[in-house]
């Protein structure tokens, strides 16, 4: 799924960096590479994403801090596509900074890490992370990636206030959400906010969805790599687009759901406008920005399936990570260990809380969480401290169909029913897993 980097396009959300923020900053004709021949001076590519950026600046600051004589400047570049191309083209060109920000999981793979980056294997942090994190920012048995912020669910933020007001219960059925639904529709409430004018976030109702996907086909993500189970053909997963159709034949849309934006929808599921809003846990980040003092009001639940039993929440263990290029070598290649070697400390993690409040458990073991968190983020722990969270799909398959937030939209505003897009996806997924050589699509 990428976000501000590119994947739900989380905001890496995040948004987190937490999920697509509103994108500030330079253009790419403002990126150079690391050119300086000064040994104590590093650079460091950021999204360019509010939230990346304060929170890269507050890790800088402590790491200087830390380090006197030390001097790290960071430079920014832009999310969605445009950022995905300059990091593609400034690696194979030679010209990246020394230490950068990009998508793990399925992605990953598309910036050939074993010719452009350095393992991290031999850090001495390497083994005290977040598993699903190291899975997924590990290729061919080499740790590549760094951990930089949180992990975060995948599901439903709410409007606690409507939620007490209406004596609802957080659903654990599909049934139940839509009891719900129909509930708040009746009391004059927007049952769920939608926000296409951002077509990332249209994904989470098949994104968000994979916890019960894999409660009901535990061998899915390996028979999907391998061309074998289909979207269309697996009732699972097809019940994701069937959710996103429902939804919109029922009513139970903001009237703006074709135009809203990410911080339009947050700012509702805020301030009561609307009751329930599907999207990362790591955008609650943006509350304090888009509406002041009524961050407390939002509170967060996994995706309902078929089966209250097997409820539980699809996980983002971070959508992004901390790289270092082959092109930084010497004294700065130590650096850049040690700067990313720092942001796995308790200081580290605190620092970068600084400019993307926590929504779920951090990814360093080092690492603990404020008493002071949000309620989403006491929610997200819940599941994981319930051992009720599965990865998301794009963390243990390579395949990630360029084209579903298009087709998310598609369906989610109409234009086709759930079997076409589950059918479109599927041939969007044949067109990538060729495109990656993987065995069984030929």
């Amino acid at each position: 799924m990428r976000s501000h980097s590119t994947r739900l396009r989380v905001a890496p959300l995040v948004a987190v960096a937490t999920a697509a923020l509103a994108l500030s900053g330079c253009s790419a004709g403002s990126l150079g590479g690391s050119s300086g021949s000064d040994d104590k001076t590093l650079t460091f590519l950021s999204p360019n994403d509010d939230a990346s950026v304060a929170s890269g600046k507050a890790l800088i600051a402590a790491f200087e801090k830390a380090n006197p004589g030390v001097t790290v400047k960071m430079e920014q570049r832009p999310g969605g596509s445009d950022g995905d191309n300059i990091i593609k083209t400034r690696l194979s060109t030679g010209d990246m900074d020394d230490v950068f920000v990009y998508n793990n999981g399925s992605l990953l793979q598309a910036i050939k890490p074993a010719t452009n980056l350095v393992p991290l294997d031999d850090q001495s942090w390497a083994g005290n992370i977040d598993k699903l994190f190291a899975d997924s920012s590990t290729v061919d048995g080499k740790l590549y990636g760094g951990p930089v912020g949180t992990a975060f669910g995948g599901g439903v933020l709410y409007n606690i206030p409507i939620y007490k007001m209406l004596h609802l219960q957080v659903p654990k059925t599909w049934d139940e959400f839509m009891s719900n639904s129909a509930a708040i529709k009746k009391a004059g409430k927007v049952p769920i906010e939608q926000t296409y004018g951002e077509t990332w976030t249209s994904q989470l109702f098949v994104l968000g969805d994979y916890h019960n996907v894999a409660a009901q086909v535990p061998d899915f993500a390996s028979q999907y790599t391998a061309g074998k189970d289909k979207y269309a053909s697996t009732p699972a997963a097809l019940a994701g687009f069937e959710h996103l159709q429902q939804v919109k034949e029922a009513g139970y849309l903001n009237k703006d759901y074709a135009s809203a934006t990410l911080n339009d929808g947050l700012k509702a599921v805020a301030d009561g406008t609307a009751a329930q809003y599907p999207q990362l846990g790591g955008s609650a980040a943006a509350f304090d920005q888009v509406a002041p003092g009524k961050g407390d009001d939002v509170g967060f639940f996994a995706l309902p399936g078929d089966d209250a039993a097997s409820n539980g929440m699809t996980v983002w263990p971070g959508t992004s990570a901390l790289y270092i290029p082959k092109t930084t070598e010497g004294d700065k290649l130590d650096l850049a260990k040690k700067f990313i070697a720092f942001a796995t400390t308790q200081k580290g993690c605190e620092a970068y809380a600084e400019g993307s409040p926590p929504q779920g458990p951090f990814l360093s073991n080092d690492c603990k969480l404020p008493s002071d968190v949000s309620q989403v983020a006491k929610d997200t722990q819940a599941y994981f401290s319930a051992g009720k969270a599965s990865p998301a799909l794009e963390f243990l398959s390579p395949i990630k169909g360029p084209n579903l937030e298009q087709i998310c939209v598609q369906v989610g505003t109409g234009q086709v029913n759930a079997e076409k897009g589950a059918q479109l996806y599927d041939d969007d997924v044949e067109k990538q897993a060729q495109q990656l050589g993987l065995p069984g699509w030929s």
